[in-house]
């Protein structure tokens, strides 16, 4: 549905966008995510044409976008502070754009309460948005872009300024209402636990340019290199000598790079790995042991279920769990 093929964005001799190709089919959730400084925004802005395309070509559902202005796309922005209008009711924010196309009064009317059902503010008509809580100003703001049925959602960085929690609570709901309304999606975050919980495929860029795209699978377990795995949020990258001790243990082939996840390496008798603990606390979920491992360096474990926390000085043995490592290419 949409395509990009090559495209490039430069600021004078800067390069904020380089070579980009990316597809997103109908119906689908695609997440550009990177560092800020990335380009991942003005990839975003290019796409609904606020950002000059300084090479390459854009096109939607078959037509080329280039000379089409932002208010003809038929795409619908979102932002991370919502940009509501604070001297309106969340109700004439919801259906500002349906009746700035005229359409009759009942079907605006309609059409507002059936998406605030749909975001989960059912009963918020006349509430004014200086009343709301963060999350629920970004409820609204997402109400406002789909009254239309936008061909294309842009959303960039829609839950950055809210809280931890509310993030994550919020992303959850999200990915809910745009499956729900069956809305094509393109969602820029730096938050790789965003990006999880959010979208069907992950494009990951860093410097302009794009490291890897693909479903949240395939990127997950596949990482380009090892400056994506750290990215997506493996704690522990290791190369050389220390990713062969590991493979090793692993039964796997040596000679490229592993990330690993915190519960990669658990503490068992009959491990392959022997190390010497240096701390060890309880969480929640899983009693989490830091072991000084020869060859390797220091890394992250946890033991098995009912096993005493091991003490500081202790010596152990680790087993490695192949399903929680991801392989890197070594280049």
């Amino acid at each position: 549905m949409l395509s990009l093929h090559q495209v490039t964005v430069t600021y004078g001799a800067a390069v904020a966008v380089d070579d980009v190709s990316l597809e997103l089919s109908a119906g689908e959730v695609l997440a550009v995510l990177g560092p800020s400084g990335c380009g991942k925004s003005t990839l975003l802005r290019a796409v609904a044409g606020l950002e000059p395309v300084s090479a390459g070509r854009i096109t939607f559902d078959g037509g080329d976008l280039a000379g089409v202005p932002t208010h003809k796309r038929g795409f619908a922005l979102m932002f991370q502070d919502g940009q509501l209008f604070n001297h309106q009711s969340v109700g004439a924010n919801v259906g500002y754009a349906l009746r700035i196309r005229h359409r009759p009064r009942r079907e605006v009317a309609t059409r507002v309460e059936e998406l605030l059902e749909l975001v989960g503010l059912a009963g918020y008509a006349d509430r004014a948005p200086a009343t709301l809580s963060g999350g629920e100003r970004q409820r609204v703001a997402l109400a406002r872009a789909l009254a239309v049925e936008p061909r294309l959602l842009l959303l960039d960085e829609p839950l950055s300024a809210l809280d931890k929690s509310l993030r994550e609570r919020l992303a959850l709901d999200l990915r809910e209402i745009l499956t729900r309304a069956g809305t094509t999606a393109l969602f820029v975050t730096h938050d790789h636990e965003e990006a999880f919980a959010v979208a069907d495929r992950m494009a990951l860029m860093r410097a302009g340019r794009l490291v890897q795209d693909g479903t949240l699978a395939e990127v997950w377990e596949h990482p380009a290199d090892s400056e994506a795995a750290s990215f997506l949020g493996y704690p522990t990258v290791l190369d050389g000598s220390a990713a062969d001790a590991v493979l090793t243990a692993a039964g796997l082939p040596v000679g490229d790079g592993v990330a690993l996840r915190r519960s990669a390496l658990r503490v068992s008798a009959e491990g392959p790995l022997h190390g010497v603990v240096l701390s060890s606390r309880v969480t929640p979920d899983a009693v989490r042991v830091e072991v000084d491992v020869p060859g390797v360096g220091v890394v992250a474990s946890v033991t098995s279920d009912g096993t005493a926390p091991p003490s500081p000085g202790q010596e152990v043995r680790l087993e490695v769990a192949r399903n929680r490592l991801a392989v890197i290419p070594r280049r």
